[in-house]
């Protein structure tokens, strides 16, 4: 597998700590992120962060799944009918209660992923309960087909039935106060809601964690489709997805002319237009980009944490965001995409800096 192609020890950032760009404001103290040398590279990052413990899990066995009317469906193909989006829920065991947290899955991952398995894990532990909720056709398929649950095919401009879900979820925290988290396209949905929280507010929300965000879809999408690996291990994952949607609605769907061969990039321009849905994959990824000045009517503290190594989300990206004084973003030398790994021990940062940042609204 290919790198990032970013030398560590050459990074303009400072060691250890996340850096903003220049000019963008800090609404927290920096976080601290210094790994062992021998894991000082993104790629391996990425790949370390796939380990789960066993012991991490543990909270699954009292998971509550709630399936939520999320709305309108806006894509056109059942009007007449709710969007169904299925969560799971944990309350904290922790005597001090410190609000509810609404964790957010990337792209072909779900509410079971290693990821939100591991915030989750440490959030309960520290005293948050956790709502991890799933995007339409995405899901461990543990209690409902998640492809089954609505017509329409996923979009990540289907905002809407995210924040109509999101302030079902808010309501949930009462008078407690209520949080917003997610890695990679979890993490651009998170800050989507973090601005749309400035004209319809959610309940109680105080503070809003984008991790790995892909502010950018389509510059991800083409560093994504620059790295082999990465490219074949998504574009089989989605192909798969569609595989499936088509063949539980084979009156709507027929995807075999899919090249599946194609960089991701132009099987979602052609999906695209196929469906009807954006005259073409530029004007897809355009509508959902959280770019330039999208920021400039935050009303939330939101942070970004993310890394100069990520090899699916340019770093360029974040430096080219307009600074606004609720609008903290920390770019570390490494990471990778999600990562955030040490050794000796072997351990995840992530849920760490997640705890921290949002023990600063307690």
């Amino acid at each position: 597998m290919t790198t990032s192609g970013t030398d560590f020890a050459s990074t303009d950032c400072g060691f250890g700590n996340g850096n903003a760009p220049q000019g963008a404001a800090s609404n927290g103290s920096p976080l601290a992120f210094q790994p062992h040398r021998l894991v000082r590279n993104g790629t391996m990052q990425t790949l370390l962060a796939r380990w789960r413990p066993r012991q991490a899990d543990a909270f699954l066995a009292h998971e509550q799944p709630i399936l939520l009317d999320a709305g309108v469906d806006r894509t056109g193909i059942d009007p007449d009918h709710p969007v169904r989006l299925l969560g799971y829920y944990n309350r904290s065991s922790a005597a001090d209660n410190r609000g509810l947290v609404l964790l957010l899955h990337g792209w072909e991952g779900c509410s079971h992923a290693v990821h939100n398995i591991m915030l989750a894990d440490s959030l309960l532990r520290a005293g948050y309960d956790v709502f991890r909720l799933n995007f339409r056709d995405h899901g461990p398929g543990l209690h409902a087909n998640p492809y089954a649950l609505n017509r329409g095919v996923f979009f990540g401009t289907l905002l809407e039935e995210v924040a109509t879900a999101t302030h079902r979820i808010a309501a949930m925290a009462g008078d407690r106060p209520f949080y917003i988290a997610g890695p990679s396209m979890g993490g651009n949905f998170a800050l989507r809601l973090a601005v749309w929280h400035g004209h319809d507010p959610f309940h109680n929300l105080a503070r809003v964690v984008a991790i790995s965000p892909a502010i950018s879809p389509g510059n991800a999408t083409l560093a994504l489709d620059r790295r082999p690996l990465y490219q074949r291990y998504f574009r089989d994952r989605w192909l798969k997805s569609l595989a499936t949607k088509a063949a539980l609605f084979p009156d709507l769907y027929d995807f075999s002319s899919l090249d599946p061969t194609a960089p991701v990039y132009a099987l979602t321009d052609t999906l695209v237009r196929m469906i009807g849905a954006y005259d073409s994959a530029e004007e897809y990824f355009d509508v959902y980009a959280v770019m330039g000045d999208s920021f400039r009517n935050l009303t939330v503290p939101s942070h970004i944490i993310t890394a100069a190594d990520d090899a699916v989300i340019p770093v360029q990206d974040f430096y080219d965001l307009t600074p606004h004084p609720l609008l903290d973003v920390q770019i570390f030398p490494t990471g990778g995409h999600v990562g955030f790994m040490d050794i000796l021990p072997f351990r995840h940062f992530l849920p760490g800096m997640l705890v921290e940042l949002l023990d600063q609204s307690s």
